[in-house]
C-alpha cells in the first residue's frame, strides 16, 4: 500500500497538473470552497426568505428547499448533467455542473441551519427591535442575523464537512476529483482495487477530522464566551443586589 502510495501520490493529490488540469485532491477541496462560498449567501438568502412573513418569499423558498433536500444529489447531478444544456442550448463543463448543483444542494441545507438559529433567538429581541423604529430589513441585518450566524457557526462548519465529501459524487460525471483519480488509479493497477481505495477512504477521513476538529474548537469557544457572558450578568445582578441593599 506504501508503494501505491508513493508512485501515485502526486496524481491523488494534484491530477496531472503542471502537465494537465489540476485534479485529485486539490481539485476537491478547490470545489468545495467553491460550493460553499456561494452556497454560504444563496442559503441566507433562502433563509430569510422561508421566515419572511411575506408569502410570496415564503412559499417558493420553503417549496425549493424541500424538494432539494428530498432528492438524492446524485438525482440533482444527473438533472443538472443533462437537463440544462437542453435549456440554454449548449454544453455545460461537468466542472461547472458539479458546482452548480453542489450550491443549490448546500444552499438547502444551510438555509435551514440558519432559519433554525434565526428562529432559536427570543421573539422579544424582534420585537424591541420594531418597537424602536427598526425596519423589518435592519433588525434582521443588525439584530437577528449576527446572533444567529454565531450561534450556528458550528453546524455551519460541521457542514462543510458534509461539502467535502459530497464532491465524491462528480465522479459519475467524470470530474476529476479525488474519488475519480482513485478510480484511474485503481484501473491501471487492477490487483490492488483494496488498497486503493483504503487510501481514498483513508485521505477523506483526515481531512474531514480535521475540519470536525476545528469545528469542535470553535463550538468550545463559542460555549466558553456565553458562560462568561452568563458570569458577568450574574455578577451583575449581584452588585446591583448590593448596592440596593
Amino acid at each position: 500500500m506504501l508503494d501505491i502510495l508513493i508512485h501515485n501520490a502526486h496524481f491523488l493529490l494534484l491530477g496531472q497538473y503542471p502537465n494537465g488540469p489540476v485534479g485529485g485532491l486539490a481539485l476537491t477541496l478547490i470545489l468545495a470552497l467553491l460550493g460553499l462560498a456561494f452556497a454560504l449567501p444563496l442559503g441566507l438568502l433562502l433563509a430569510l426568505c422561508r421566515v419572511s412573513p411575506y408569502r410570496v418569499l415564503s412559499v417558493p423558498s420553503t417549496a425549493l428547499v424541500y424538494i432539494v433536500r428530498g432528492v438524492p444529489l446524485v438525482m440533482l447531478v444527473f438533472w443538472s448533467y443533462f437537463l440544462v444544456p437542453g435549456l440554454i442550448g449548449h454544453l455545460v463543463s461537468a466542472f461547472t455542473t458539479l458546482v452548480v448543483t453542489l450550491v443549490i444542494y448546500q444552499a438547502a441545507y444551510l438555509s435551514e441551519i440558519v432559519r433554525a438559529g434565526i428562529e432559536s433567538l427570543p421573539k422579544g429581541q424582534t420585537e424591541s427591535a420594531r418597537s424602536l423604529g427598526m425596519s423589518y430589513g435592519a433588525t434582521m441585518r443588525h439584530v437577528i442575523l449576527p446572533q444567529a450566524l454565531y450561534n450556528m457557526l458550528p453546524s455551519i462548519l460541521s457542514q462543510c464537512v458534509s461539502t467535502v465529501k459530497d464532491t465524491s459524487i462528480g465522479y459519475v460525471i467524470s470530474v476529476q476529483e479525488l474519488t475519480f483519480s482513485a478510480q484511474q488509479v485503481n484501473a491501471s493497477l487492477l490487483t490492488q482495487p483494496f488498497q486503493v481505495f483504503f487510501i481514498l477512504a483513508l485521505t477523506y477521513f483526515v481531512v474531514c477530522y480535521t475540519l470536525t476538529q476545528c469545528a469542535h474548537v470553535i463550538e468550545r469557544r463559542i460555549a466558553h464566551r456565553r458562560a462568561s457572558g452568563k458570569m458577568q450578568d450574574v455578577r451583575s445582578v449581584i452588585n446591583d443586589s448590593i448596592l440596593q441593599s
